[in-house]
């Protein structure tokens, strides 16, 4: 029996009762419904790569990739129009409420129509419910590019503000903003847990799962980085997009980073996911670059994470999905710092669920907690030895459709000051894992912002 959802995207079941906090915010609006206007923009502009178009804000966000044409395509935003911060094990339930509520009073006028069109808000959710603060933004301004098509929308308080905004933001756009600077004289320091300390958990960790008390777990660590000059966001963005062009490169409230996964995507009907687990490094040499990825496509245990992680996804999608679509083997994905093991899980949608919903259902996968999922939290929980904050949680946005786009907040980092990020990444443990082997794969997978904190 398939699910149903009502007039804010809830399921028509009783509800639990409210965990977890709220803060609320609805800045420019004063209260008043909210107009928005979605245009497209001339093409002097529509050429233009989307993060070149942000200004220096402390509201920066952001969710770019490069289509199959070798051009950027996403959404970047600035502005606060609306803002929801919310923790507890209801964090999902209660943001698709508040946007729903905050939709419904609202006045949309959209010329273009097309997923991420007309009111759109970008999100960040935290992996834990306790602790954790999770946060839902709607900009003020949005451009967004999908098939060709770039377009502008704008959130104020009358039509009259609108088309007012509108003018504004296309006289601003027609005056590039000058290139970013990058970040000098960054050094690393050791997180919540030292490296001896770190390996000692996953030695312990991969003892538990030799016990038979779990099958996988996936532990993570953090490093902080410290600037002498303040890190403009915007150059991490784009030496983000320029060298990880296949991932998503997101920003939201903070959080900055390039993910290659693919949490869950909901256009209409269709609904895919993106899993990754199973990684090796890169190398400079060709022939140990080529050696280290066929060890990769070999090795048992990186295929047995692999599946849980596959497994776990394809279990969530199907309460929502008909036609699944689960390849048998997976594929590999070479990017600029490691390769991993991958596999795209597509389905049709068989009962309305909002993209947020999806997201919900899904987290946290395999790839990013571990199987059976309570033992792993639990785990986590003991030996990590950190808050993770919004690291590996959902990342992206949503439309008034239902339509939208979360991936799983990897190799990012959190902005801690305008001097300090908090740098982090993790391990898929499953038996036979060595403390060294992941120790390395940690490493390999910082060298993702840290690539970018350390110019050529």
């Amino acid at each position: 029996m398939c699910a149903t959802y009502d007039a804010v995207g809830l399921p028509t079941t009783a509800r639990a009762p409210s965990l977890g906090h709220v803060h609320i915010a609805s800045s420019p609006v004063n209260g008043l419904p909210a107009t928005i206007r979605t245009v497209g923009l001339p093409s002097a502009l529509s050429s233009r790569a989307l993060l070149s178009l942000l200004p220096r804000t402390v509201t920066t966000m952001s969710w770019v990739t490069t289509d199959d044409d070798g051009e950027d395509s996403g959404l970047v935003g600035w502005g606060e129009a609306a803002r929801l911060e919310i923790g507890g094990a209801e964090r999902f339930s209660r943001a698709q409420r508040w946007w729903s509520q905050w939709l419904s009073s609202a006045d949309a006028e959209d010329d273009i129509d097309l997923p991420g069109t007309g009111p759109v808000a970008f999100a960040s959710f935290a992996f834990d419910s306790q602790p954790g603060s999770s946060v839902v933004v709607v900009p003020k301004i949005v451009i967004g590019r999908r098939g060709g098509i770039t377009w502008l929308t704008v959130v104020a308080a009358s039509s009259g503000e609108a088309a007012h905004a509108v003018a504004e933001t296309l006289a601003a756009l027609g005056h590039p903003t000058a290139v970013p600077p990058a970040p000098t004289g960054v050094t690393y320091t050791e997180g919540s847990l030292s490296v001896p300390e770190w390996q000692t958990a996953v030695g312990e960790a991969v003892g538990r799962i030799g016990k038979g008390e779990l099958d996988k777990v996936v532990l993570a660590r953090d490093v902080i980085a410290t600037a002498d000059s303040p890190i403009d966001p915007r150059y991490l963005l784009t030496t983000l997009a320029s060298r990880f062009p296949n991932c998503w490169t997101f920003s939201v409230d903070g959080l900055i980073g390039a993910t290659p996964e693919m949490l869950v995507r909901r256009m209409g009907d269709s609904v895919t996911s993106r899993v990754l687990a199973g990684t090796v490094r890169r190398s400079s040499d060709a022939s140990s670059d080529a050696s280290l990825a066929s060890a990769l496509l070999e090795s048992p245990k990186d295929h047995a994470e692999h599946e849980y992680a596959v497994q776990s996804v394809a279990l969530a999608l199907a309460t929502h999905c008909t036609d699944l679509d689960v390849p048998s083997t997976p594929r590999l994905l070479r990017l600029a710092n490691v390769q991993h093991l991958a596999t795209d899980v597509s389905g049709v949608l068989a009962d309305g669920a909002p993209v947020l919903a999806l997201a919900a259902s899904l987290h946290p996968t395999a790839a990013v907690c571990g199987t059976p999922t309570e033992r792993a939290f639990a785990v986590i929980r003991e030996l990590e030895g950190m808050d993770r904050g919004r690291y590996a949680g959902p990342v992206g946005w949503m439309d008034s459709r239902g339509d939208g786009e979360f991936g799983i907040a990897l190799r990012c980092a959190a902005i801690e000051s305008d001097r300090r990020l908090r740098l982090f990444a993790g391990c898929g443990l499953v038996a036979g894992s060595d403390p060294d082997d992941e120790l390395a794969e940690s490493q390999a997978k910082f060298r993702a912002m840290r690539g970018v904190l350390e110019p050529l």
